[in-house]
């Protein structure tokens, strides 16, 4: 079933007006007005958005995030705090295979939260590189994050750190594989200076090879 993903507007180069893309088979099939998207399909399930369509994010950290850093379990909470233990606190822990896979996967649940939709490597954790494998993202190499990192502290946040050029996975193309996010911030201004103003804990939706990954409740 065709999809339209509408928002405020959508990042896409050009000088084009675009604030809706067509999805089908999980790929851009199109891009334009709603107005143009609805009286094509008319019969095309409509996703509504608040704020800026994005390509997916590529996360320069990820393997640092999901390697060097331990993702608490909700459960944990009230011990561990909800945030990545690093440093003295990781080492406090006792870590094996199994746990370390356990936090993968909330890492990566919390990436796609953030509109993460690849992530850069390598991997070498058995349970980590499983983790990585069965969550469908994307495996980049580090090299190709635009530079390297600008950032030694880790965070789920890629926007602070770094450009949004150097962010970006794939461009918004007709064809090309629907790997989306959108982000609940102002569009009246410049996109880069809003998402690393506001951060991507705005995500609102994250969608992978076109399925909705994520949805903010």
């Amino acid at each position: 079933m065709q999809t339209i993903h509408v928002a405020d507007t959508a990042f896409v180069g050009g000088g084009r007006s675009v604030h809706a893309v067509a999805v089908d088979a999980g790929l851009i099939v199109a891009m334009g007005t709603y107005e143009e998207m609805a009286a094509a399909r008319p019969r095309a399930r409509v996703r509504r958005w608040p704020g800026l369509l994005t390509p997916g994010l590529r996360h320069p950290q990820a393997a640092k995030l999901l390697e060097s850093a331990y993702h608490p379990d909700p459960r944990e909470a009230d011990q561990l705090g909800t945030e990545p233990l690093t440093g003295e606190a990781l080492a406090a822990l006792e870590m094996d295979e199994a746990r370390w896979g356990a936090s993968a996967r909330r890492g990566l649940q919390r990436l796609l939260r953030h509109g993460v939709t690849a992530v850069c490597g390598p991997f070498t954790r058995p349970a980590v590189r499983t983790a990585v494998a069965r969550s469908g993202l994307y495996v980049r190499d580090v090299s190709e994050s635009g530079g390297g990192a600008e950032r030694e502290a880790l965070t789920l946040d890629p926007f602070k750190g770094y450009s949004l050029n150097a962010l970006l996975d794939r461009s918004l193309t007709v064809g090309g594989t629907a790997d989306l996010a959108v982000f609940d911030v102002p569009v009246e201004d410049d996109p880069a200076r809003m998402l690393r103003l506001h951060g991507a804990g705005t995500c609102v939706a994250t969608v992978l090879g076109g399925r909705l990954v994520y949805r903010r409740a």
